[in-house]
């Protein structure tokens, strides 16, 4: 649920500044660790914007309701929406769509959420919308790590960092780096049992044990969520990231990490988790 209340206290005087001079830019990447302050950010600026109220922007006018409440024709958001990636046919209607002039105000704004699940396709479709965009349109992508940003979309936007250079650390700063959101990490919970489950599975296949086979199929049947899914495909790749530094693994390891970049592939064509970790227990049987 949005709360405009809950926003980046530093980045909404800058973009209050911007607004009141005219200087908005036509693109933003919002960077943060937790993607909801981010997003909350964002159509806080876009009430800002619209607000019909004194103290603006004030989130109980006619317009504020209507853009809070994900009514507003002139306000639109994109996610992943629990899937893995977002892809090109989630972007191109909306690109098609932000071609068009504002139907109740005289800009348009576009959020992207947990941009960094971009794929290649979607973000390349983005660049022509960035860089010339045909409407008047601010175009807000939102992300926990940057790095997981292409180049060529960093640099056609502003970045508005809200970490302010602090970072988490030990295993939540991991899991960030590699694409989960905040949200993401408190639906995991406890991983402890789960982390051990997975190291379990991953020596049987280094062991080419057949017991592989039996931990595969209970690990995908203990993760009914996408978030748990993906997590045990990113454990099994930082396991083999860190046995690339034993001389005595580096082949096996090495082996490991091309079987994943398959099973990474096999994903995006929505093969079942159960039929991935499958493959690679018998790839290592």
């Amino acid at each position: 649920m949005i709360d405009i209340t809950n926003v980046g206290t530093k980045q909404t005087q800058f973009l209050r500044r911007a607004y009141e001079q005219k200087r908005l830019a036509h693109s933003y990447l919002f960077v943060d660790s937790d993607e909801s302050r981010a997003l909350n950010t964002a159509y806080w600026l876009a009430c800002l914007f619209n607000c019909t109220g004194e103290n603006k922007p004030d989130g109980t006018c006619q317009n504020c309701r209507q853009i809070l409440s994900g009514n507003h024709p002139d306000v639109l958001l994109v996610g992943p929406e629990g899937k893995q990636t977002l892809g090109i046919d989630q972007v191109r209607p909306l690109k098609e769509e932000l071609a068009k002039s504002p139907v109740e105000s005289s800009r348009r704004f576009f959020f992207i959420n947990e941009a960094q699940k971009l794929t290649l396709s979607a973000a390349n479709g983005l660049l022509n919308l960035l860089e010339e965009p045909i409407a008047p349109v601010v175009t807000i992508l939102i992300t926990n790590n940057s790095d997981q940003i292409l180049p060529t979309i960093r640099s056609r936007t502003q970045i508005i960092n809200f970490d302010n250079g602090e970072k988490p650390d030990g295993k939540t700063a991991v899991l960030l780096e590699n694409g989960f959101s905040k949200d993401e990490i408190d639906e995991l919970g406890n991983l402890e049992k789960r982390d051990q489950e997975i190291k379990y599975f991953y020596q049987e296949m280094l062991e080419h044990n057949s017991l592989a086979l039996v931990s595969a199929h209970k690990l995908s049947e203990n993760a009914k969520l996408v978030s748990e899914q993906r997590y045990i495909l990113v454990r099994l790749k930082l396991l083999a990231e860190h046995d690339l530094n034993d001389p005595r693994k580096m082949g096996m390891a090495a082996q490991m990490l091309k079987n994943l970049i398959e099973v990474d592939k096999m994903r995006l064509s929505n093969v079942s988790l159960r039929n991935s970790l499958d493959y690679l227990a018998l790839e290592w049987k």
